[in-house]
C-alpha cells in the first residue's frame, strides 16, 4: 500500500485550497498556511489522512463489502469511473439520485427494469413491439443506463462512501450519515468537515489532485481483494488437512476404567512403530 510523497500530492497541487473569505472554520487544523489571499493546505496532514483512509478502505474491499465512489463534477468523472471499475466498485458520476440511500429499494426497482428490457431483446419479444413502443423502451433503457448502470451490481447498501467535494455531494452525505454509513471524502478549504468520517484535506478542484488520491485508495482496495482472493484459496486447503488428522474414537464401556480408556485413545492417535 503505497501512500503518495510530499513532493508527489505538491506536484499533483493538493495544498491548494480556496480564498481566504470562503473558508470553513471547521478546516482550520488542516490548513498550514495563507498565501496572496488562498489558503494552503498542510500535506503532512493530507499523506497521513490518505494512509488511514486507505487502510480503512483496504478492510472492507478485503472483507468482501462495497464502497460506493460518488463525484459529479466534471474534473473527477473520469478517474471515479476509471479507478472504481478497476476494483469493481459500483460508482455515480451523473446525477446523483435522490434518496438513492434512503429509498434504496426504489432504485432497485429501477435496475430490475433495466435488466427486464434486456431480457425482452434476448427473448424476442422486443421484435414483437411496434416502432414506437420500441423508441420508447430504448430510450428509457438508455436513460436507466445512464444514471444507473454503474451500480447494477449494488444489490445491497453499500459498506462505506467514498466522495469528492462534499460540498457539491451534500445530499449523498446527508443521506449516509442519515444511514449511519461511514464517509471517506477529499474535503477542501470550504467545506465542512464534521459530516465526514474520513476527511482527507486536499484540493477537490484539480484533476491531477483527485487522482493522485484515488490512486492511493483504490491500490489500497486492490490489495485487500487480492488478500481475500488468497484467503479463500487457502481456507479448503486448511480444511483438508484437518481431516487428515487422527481422530480420538472414544472406546470407553461403562465398567472400563479410566486408566484403560487413556492408553487405549494414545495407541488408537500414536503413529505406527518403525520395524
Amino acid at each position: 500500500m503505497a501512500t503518495p510523497t510530499f513532493d508527489q500530492l505538491l506536484e499533483a497541487g493538493c495544498h491548494f485550497g480556496h480564498l481566504k473569505r470562503k473558508w470553513n472554520p471547521a478546516m482550520a487544523p488542516y490548513i498550514f498556511m495563507e498565501r496572496n489571499g488562498i489558503h494552503i493546505i498542510d500535506l503532512y496532514k493530507t499523506a497521513a489522512k490518505i494512509d488511514e483512509a486507505a487502510a480503512a478502505l483496504k478492510q472492507i474491499a478485503k472483507s468482501g463489502r462495497k464502497v460506493l465512489f460518488v463525484a459529479t463534477k466534471k474534473q473527477a468523472k473520469e478517474a471515479i469511473a476509471e479507478k472504481a471499475a478497476s476494483v469493481g466498485m459500483p460508482f455515480v458520476i451523473e446525477r446523483w439520485p435522490g434518496g438513492m440511500l434512503t429509498n434504496f429499494p426504489t432504485i432497485r426497482k429501477a435496475v430490475k427494469k433495466m435488466t427486464t428490457i434486456d431480457k425482452m431483446t434476448k427473448d424476442g419479444t422486443f421484435d414483437n413491439l411496434s416502432k414506437r413502443e420500441k423508441l420508447q423502451i430504448t430510450r428509457q433503457r438508455a436513460k436507466l443506463e445512464k444514471n444507473l448502470g454503474s451500480i447494477a451490481d449494488l444489490s445491497r447498501l453499500p459498506s462505506a462512501l467514498f466522495v469528492v467535494d462534499v460540498m457539491k455531494e451534500h445530499i449523498a452525505v446527508a443521506e449516509a450519515n442519515r444511514l449511519g454509513i461511514p464517509v471517506f471524502g477529499i474535503v477542501d478549504t470550504n467545506s465542512d468537515p464534521d459530516s465526514v468520517d474520513y476527511v482527507i484535506p486536499a484540493n477537490d478542484d484539480a484533476s491531477k489532485s483527485i487522482e493522485v488520491i484515488l490512486d492511493a485508495v483504490c491500490s489500497a482496495m486492490a490489495e485487500g481483494l487480492e488478500e481475500r482472493k488468497v484467503e479463500k484459496l487457502d481456507a479448503p486447503e486448511d480444511k483438508e488437512e484437518g481431516d487428515t488428522a487422527p481422530k480420538r474414537r472414544r472406546v470407553r464401556r461403562n465398567d472400563a476404567p479410566k486408566e484403560v480408556v487413556a492408553e487405549t485413545v494414545v495407541e488408537e492417535t500414536a503413529e505406527p512403530a518403525a520395524e
